[in-house]
């Protein structure tokens, strides 16, 4: 799936905050919230997120998503990690 197929298919679904997140390589977010719900699709590198005690790493083409205030940790690959992310 293309940036501008998700980007339609985020709108599509109500999302009306899309942006560009970007993560240094091998770094780290301990267990934290948003005040949002959140979509994304892996652009470049990748990102491991754990949730509810379950561990994931999502690649490019990936798509990720934590409703709003679902707690989790996150971490990044030696590349880092770019993705496309709808937030709502």
């Amino acid at each position: 799936m293309t940036a501008e197929e998700f980007s339609r298919q985020l709108r599509l679904a109500g999302f009306g905050e899309i942006v560009v997140v970007e993560r240094e390589p091998n770094g780290r977010l301990g267990e934290h919230s948003h005040p949002f719900e959140s979509q994304a699709l892996i652009l470049a590198g990748e990102i491991s997120l754990r949730v509810a005690g379950q561990e994931r790493r999502y690649q490019v083409g990936e798509v990720f998503h934590l409703d709003n205030g679902q707690r989790h940790e996150e971490w990044y690959g030696p590349a880092g990690v770019r993705y496309l992310v709808g937030r709502k």
